[in-house]
């Protein structure tokens, strides 16, 4: 058995935010994948996936058992499969901020789901909710409360854009310049990430009255004009918008940067050769790069392992 391959996402902007209805672009990046196996001698790896995929057929046979909105499982194949040594196979790091997870949940609804909906039908934004949804349910297994987003990227393999929590919809990205000298990158921190205890620092910070106004006043309205210029190919807006917006989450989301990376951070908003932002919960993991000038930005950041994702 060899499942078909779902891809990483990226939230190009939109992270926490996304928790306050500020807008959000989630993108597949298919330089990761993954896909259900069964393997006759299998590793470590295979054998923890495998005892995982365990624990999550019985987390979706309470779902089936216990919610209403939730749709019919064939829980009897899955277990079959997992007691046949199914696994996923996975080149998508975990604790980086590009939905492995999220890969993981979309092949498990695509094999076992009874009436699915799937891809190849009339999407309508009731459609893509009720996946959002679905899939949320399914990923709280990994970690506490899920959006549903990044299985839905996976499972859909488009560009998505968030107007807010009820209405997301596809969304054409301008196609890329491969001459472009502008670019989006992925920088590694080398410390894995965990998103459960980056979300609850969010959720304290949240009773503050004075972050609550930053995120309304500086962090969603960034992100939003960020995601605007974006989708408009508007890149000298954009650039000036995540200039605002890296320098926001330097100023109040340090908990969620890596301490080595703040001078680094720093550098970036003082020179313009780059500017630094959170993928995903942050706390390690990969950190998204914007520059307008990759060589400038290679050069500046040469002692890091450096993924471009996108050229303008």
């Amino acid at each position: 058995m060899k499942g078909p391959l779902f891809y990483s996402k990226i939230l190009l902007f939109g992270e926490y935010g996304i928790i306050k209805d500020s807008k959000g672009l989630s993108i597949p990046y298919n330089f990761y994948k993954g896909a259900l196996k069964i393997a006759d001698t299998p590793d470590e790896k295979a054998l923890a996936s495998n005892a995982s995929l365990a624990r999550l057929a019985d987390h979706i046979e309470q779902l089936v058992e216990n919610d209403m909105d939730f749709p019919a499982f064939d829980i009897k194949s899955m277990r079959a499969d997992v007691d046949a040594g199914m696994y996923f196979d996975s080149s998508i790091p975990q604790g980086y901020g590009v939905g492995s997870s999220g890969a993981l949940v979309a092949s498990i609804y695509d094999k076992y789901a009874i009436n699915k909906i799937t891809v190849l039908e009339n999407l309508t934004r009731e459609k893509l909710l009720i996946l959002k949804d679905i899939f949320g349910k399914i990923e709280s297994f990994f970690h506490g409360k899920s959006s549903g987003l990044d299985p839905l990227n996976s499972y859909l393999s488009l560009p998505i854009l968030i107007n807010s929590k009820e209405d997301i919809e596809p969304a054409g990205i301008p196609s890329q310049l491969a001459t472009g000298n502008g670019a989006v990158f992925l920088l590694d921190s080398g410390v894995v990430g965990e998103t459960a205890p980056m979300v609850n620092i969010f959720m304290e910070n949240m009773k503050k009255e004075g972050f609550r106004k930053m995120l309304k006043e500086q962090f969603v309205k960034y992100t939003d004009s960020c995601v605007e210029d974006f989708l408009s190919g508007d890149v000298k807006g954009l650039f000036g918008n995540v200039k605002k917006l890296s320098g926001t989450v330097l100023d109040n989301f340090k908990p969620m940067i890596p301490a080595q990376f703040h001078e680094l951070w720093k550098k970036g908003l003082d020179t313009g050769d780059y500017y630094l932002k959170l993928c995903g919960s942050g706390g390690g993991g990969y950190i998204l790069g914007f520059t307008e000038d990759l060589p400038k930005a290679q050069k500046a950041l040469k002692d890091y392992k450096l993924e471009v994702v996108y050229n303008f």
